[in-house]
């Protein structure tokens, strides 16, 4: 795939307003068009890293533990999600929640400070155990052996029920609060300053995976933040190449 067609981007492309609300969610995140598109863009990158960290880990567990280049396959997607997850990690913690602290009334600062010190220190957690799963994946590249497939299964499942557990929470006690007091222009500015460093073939494997479970109104939004040139990559060969990315990977094609 030619990484010429897709320029620099974010992790995920910023979620624009829209009309339609995304199905069960609550009135509260989508009091104010900035929160709504920060809210989309948390939701959606906990849902793509929560799917794949639980796949890692079923797909590792019956992986032929000496087979090379299935070995690299798992390991090198475990290392992407690892990278997506730190970044977002860093994100939150340099600019989305110094942005909701500013933003929400005095009275509730005390509370959101606690709220977000204790997010913080879960997600710490789980950057350990990010730098846990891969130092399994390079034990078991080198070793190839069944001991070693099986510690790398182990340290994913072990992410997977951390970040799942933390992303829960999370949605349940501080994207409300994103959604309702986020100031305009806060997220622009984060999601313009807040730059991944991914190659062309992976931006379009991410929004591949990010639209994969997504809402049809995230979706849209999604497919709209992309430039130009991004859209016509994903529609004349992204697309088509992540279906045969996610075949190789997980030995089926995508959900939808």
């Amino acid at each position: 795939m030619s990484a010429v067609a897709v320029r620099p981007t974010g992790l995920i492309p910023t979620p624009r307003s829209s009309t339609e609300a995304p199905p069960a969610q609550p009135p509260t995140l989508l009091l104010n068009p900035s929160g709504s598109r920060a809210v989309s863009y948390q939701r959606v990158l906990h849902q793509l890293v929560r799917r794949e960290l639980r796949l890692l880990a079923e797909l590792a567990g019956w992986a032929p533990a000496d087979e090379a280049h299935r070995t690299a396959a798992l390991t090198e997607h475990a290392d992407l999600i690892g990278r997506i997850l730190l970044h977002h990690h860093e994100v939150e913690r340099e600019a989305v929640w110094p942005a909701l602290l500013r933003a929400v009334p005095n009275d509730r600062v005390a509370d959101m400070r606690a709220a977000v010190a204790d997010c913080t220190a879960r997600c710490a957690r789980i950057d350990h155990l990010i730098r846990d799963v891969a130092t399994a994946a390079r034990q078991w590249e080198v070793a190839a052996t069944g001991p070693a497939r099986d510690a790398f299964a182990t340290a994913c499942r072990a992410l997977a029920d951390a970040v799942e557990a933390q992303t829960a929470d999370e949605e349940s006690a501080l994207l409300p609060l994103l959604g309702e007091h986020l100031q305009t222009g806060d997220w622009t500015a984060i999601a313009g300053s807040s730059q991944c460093r991914l190659s062309g073939r992976e931006q379009l494997l991410v929004l591949g995976l990010a639209l994969e479970d997504s809402c049809a109104a995230d979706r849209a939004r999604l497919l709209e933040g992309l430039s130009p040139s991004a859209r016509v990559a994903w529609r004349v060969h992204g697309r088509r190449a992540y279906r045969a990315a996610v075949v190789r990977l997980r030995g089926a094609p995508p959900a939808a």
